[in-house]
């Protein structure tokens, strides 16, 4: 029996409500763990949809003749991701330049700037780089979505 100055909890009460702190923190986690997967994804797809507008911007300039002297082979797409955000040389008389970046954006899954790349003279599902040219990005996870595609497919 509990004395009427007697405070705090049995330890039929504290297993009870450890239980049930238990079950609860179980059922958090996966969606903490589900929220995080989608806003890496949702970071992906725009981190490429950056670098591949980019690349496009930059094949467009080219087309038109607005760059400077370009590197043969390479068909109009920047040479590296680099040259994107360093900028190239107008075409003209006056020293211009134009970037496409202001920076790599990081891979959410890898957690670093270094995305593979497909030449235009590559194989569309190719993971090794021919080096002429940037002509798509693609990420270096071996991770899949919740479909079954790799990231790397995207």
């Amino acid at each position: 029996m509990r004395r009427r100055n007697q405070k705090g909890l049995t330890l039929v009460e504290l297993i009870v409500a450890f239980t049930i702190m238990l079950i609860l923190t179980t059922m958090a986690v996966p969606l903490a763990r589900s929220k995080v997967r989608a806003q890496r994804e949702r970071d992906l797809r725009r981190a490429l949809d950056e670098i591949r507008h980019a690349i496009d911007k930059y094949k467009d300039y080219a087309d038109a003749g607005q760059l400077g002297p370009q590197k043969q082979g390479t068909n109009g797409y920047p040479e590296s991701l680099d040259q994107l955000v360093e900028g190239v040389k107008l075409a003209g008389p006056k020293d211009q330049k134009i970037r496409f970046l202001r920076r790599v954006p990081t891979d959410p899954f890898t957690g670093n700037k270094d995305w593979g790349l497909r030449s235009d003279q590559d194989d569309p599902d190719s993971t090794s780089w021919g080096g002429q040219d940037v002509f798509d990005v693609y990420s270096k996870t071996y991770e899949k979505a919740a479909d079954g595609t790799s990231y790397s497919q995207w």
